[in-house]
């Protein structure tokens, strides 16, 4: 095995046991009393004492393998990279869900090189599940048992399902295109968050439209979504790496009518058009 694909591959196996070990310590803590803090000044975000648990474990193991690798964490902040290597972590991505005793949540782990995802892992131990993103491909694990995962091959808008954690991730123009998308497409479901990601990667959703998002909840995401043959990218068609809006979608054809809708009616000759604004 060539020296990159073997240091790749070493990589693969120390992010799969950093899920292994998050799943363990997630389970102790699911439909348990749990202490919930809000990190909002208004509103509420809430981050939960397994949140903390998980990211502590997870930081401790990469700090402990690779000293020399950096950190972006959702609890922790970020550590500054010595290497090529950053890893990204969300502990807990649908806290919510978490905290109201739903399955559809995950831990996020994502490794860049050079500023680039090269892998990506969600884990669901609940339902026993992970999720790798891969130079391979992208695969659904169940212990020693791998299923290579592909998007369904859909190209239409008006065949597309779509899904979003919640319509409340958009305000004025980017819910209004949103809106307008929801009606073009054959069916919206609300909830989900990252598990939305997993399952346009199985082959059982088009579509996934979210605002709002950090780097830590898009990136590790990339290689799953993109290694089953799907597409990712902010509203403008840039890459995602910084989160704000981004459309994952199945195939290119469907990423690009999507687009099409997000950003509204082609501009006439001459005219700029306006970017979608964050939210």
């Amino acid at each position: 095995m060539a020296k990159g694909r073997h240091e790749v591959a070493v990589l693969e196996d120390f992010s799969l046991e950093l899920a292994r070990a998050a799943g363990t310590t997630a389970r102790t803590y699911f439909r348990r009393p749990v202490t919930v803090e809000n990190k909002a000044g208004g509103g509420f975000d809430p981050v939960t004492s397994a949140d903390r648990a998980i990211e502590t474990l997870l930081r401790e193991a990469i700090l402990e393998r690779y000293p020399e690798h950096g950190i972006i964490g959702e609890e922790g902040g970020a550590r500054a990279a010595r290497s090529r290597y950053t890893w990204l972590i969300d502990p807990i991505d649908g806290t919510r869900s978490f905290m109201t005793g739903s399955p559809l949540w995950g831990t996020l782990i994502g490794l860049v090189r050079d500023g680039m995802p090269l892998l990506g892992v969600l884990c669901q131990p609940v339902l026993d599940e992970i999720f790798l993103g891969a130079p391979s491909g992208t695969w659904l694990i169940r212990g020693d048992r791998r299923e290579r995962l592909g998007t369904r091959q859909c190209h239409e808008l008006s065949q597309a399902s779509l899904a979003c954690t919640h319509p409340d991730l958009f305000a004025g123009a980017s819910a209004a295109a949103f809106a307008t998308l929801a009606k073009r497409c054959l069916m919206s479901r609300f909830g989900g968050d990252c598990y939305n990601y997993a399952m346009l990667a199985a082959g059982f959703i088009d579509l996934v439209v979210e605002g709002d998002l950090k780097a830590y909840d898009i990136v590790p995401l990339i290689p799953v979504v993109e290694g089953a043959g799907g597409v990712v990218s902010d509203w403008q068609g840039r890459p995602a790496l910084d989160g704000g809006l981004v459309v994952a979608a199945a195939t290119p054809e469907l990423h690009a009518r999507a687009l099409d809708v997000l950003n509204g009616p082609q501009p006439a000759p001459g005219i700029a058009r306006r970017p979608v604004p964050r939210t």
